[in-house]
């Protein structure tokens, strides 16, 4: 009898590593555990890739920091920016972005050194600044808003599990990212007290999937879990593919785009032992496709690992057709296979950052059929309170003809019929 495929895996799972408690506002970066991974991991990074981008603004604002340090991940999210002053030494901030302090109301922040040196300094509408640096409109609530737009805890059965369709569930491991977007949809948690970090809070719900034995795939999300050591994601992982029916597992990160230093060869080598493994990875300008980054996913890549990408549609950014189509072709040129374009979740604050759905739509008339099929992704809203991913397309289907034929549009705008008679 030939044996599922679960089954012709050779599992040695790791041992339990000790509980961590939640990670202090300090970040967890100061931890032993991390530290001894940051000791093993020091010549990891010794031959990758670094920019001349990099090399130059390691020089000039980490003069006393090796090249061995810029590339170790540890050190990225150590030195990372935490708030307004901090970012102040290395761009020139405007009066919006100043205001939330002056407030006396800070907004979290945390920005890795590598993806500072992506911002353009001077000029506040850079599309990769908008998306990381908090403004004073983050303060204004429009309707419709909500912290927790998509009702993602009315569909938590158990601590960290979402459950809203029938043979899946999202995992939500860590509160931890190692940059914070400022449209994320779990401001609600990210930055917070919130934070799931340690094996003794994954119990509930890997004894969830355990029970139910409809779910044959889990998204293991966050924060973001590429940020926790690797001991804790094998083990989360081994643990996962340990379960019969759990047939793929997919993980959500922004980490090869933030911080393409944590892609080590020890996390590759590690993750590609516990395939079916997808990647869905969080692009957002084609401005993020540098060196580093590719480097970092051919590396996933030639591991086996296919990767997706998600995008989020926002004003100013990435909503205009050139913009997007640049991205999806930088997207394939790295191996990355465009996912979605999400419509903008209403959460609370960002309402400067939502576009139109008629925008989004506008959008894919101009991708499909101008491009290659493997470069348009699927549009989506995520519906408000649970409804799930809703896919829009522009109106290509025209109805029937008095002669039964369908009539079809193209996307050149031109009229086409097809026997539609069964």
């Amino acid at each position: 009898m030939e044996k599922s495929p679960n089954e012709k895996l050779a599992i040695t799972r790791p041992e339990l590593p000790e509980d961590e408690e939640p990670p202090s506002k300090s970040s967890f970066i100061d931890e032993a555990s991390l530290l001894d991974e940051y000791l093993k991991s020091r010549n990891d990074r010794d031959k990758s890739l670094t920019s001349e981008r990099s090399l130059a603004f390691l020089q000039e604002f980490f003069p006393e920091a090796s090249l061995k340090d810029w590339n170790n991940w540890h050190w990225q999210i150590k030195n990372s920016a935490r708030s307004i002053q901090q970012l102040s030494r290395f761009i020139s901030l405007s009066d919006n972005e100043v205001k939330p302090d002056g407030n006396n109301h800070s907004l979290p922040l945390r920005i890795t050194p590598y993806y500072i040196s992506l911002l353009d300094r001077m000029n506040a509408d850079h599309p990769l600044r908008r998306s990381v640096v908090p403004v004073f409109d983050e303060f204004i609530v429009h309707p419709g808003e909500n912290a927790d737009p998509l009702s993602e805890e009315h569909d938590s059965p158990v601590e960290n599990i979402v459950h809203r369709y029938p043979d899946r569930v999202l995992f939500l491991v860590t509160g931890f990212c190692s940059t914070y977007c400022r449209y994320c949809t779990r401001t609600r948690m990210v930055a917070k007290d919130k934070c799931h970090v340690g094996v003794k809070a994954w119990e509930a719900g890997l004894n969830y999937i355990q029970e139910h034995k409809e779910i044959r795939d889990v998204l293991v999300s966050g924060g973001d879990p590429f940020t926790m050591p690797d001991l804790h994601l094998e083990y989360l992982l081994s643990r996962l593919r340990s379960i019969p029916h759990v047939e793929i597992i997919r993980i959500g990160t922004k980490v090869p785009v933030v911080l393409p230093q944590r892609i080590t060869r020890p996390l590759v080598n590690m993750l590609k032992k516990y395939h079916p493994l997808f990647l869905s990875i969080h692009f957002t300008h084609a401005d993020e496709l540098t060196p580093e980054v590719k480097e970092a996913c051919e590396k996933l890549a030639n591991a086996g690992i296919p990767l997706g990408s998600q995008t989020v549609l926002l004003k100013g950014i990435n909503d205009q057709v050139p913009v997007m189509t640049n991205l999806m072709h930088a997207l394939l040129r790295a191996r990355v296979k465009p996912y979605y374009i999400y419509q903008c979740d209403p959460v609370l604050g960002s309402g400067h950052f939502r576009t139109s759905i008629k925008k989004g739509l506008e959008i894919m008339e101009g991708l499909r059929g101008h491009t290659s099929g493997y470069a348009v992704p699927t549009y989506v809203v995520d519906a408000p309170g649970g409804g799930g991913k809703i896919p829009l397309l522009p109106d290509y289907f025209l109805g029937h003809g008095e002669d039964g034929y369908a009539k079809l549009r193209n996307f050149e705008n031109k009229e086409f019929q097809y026997p539609d008679f069964s």
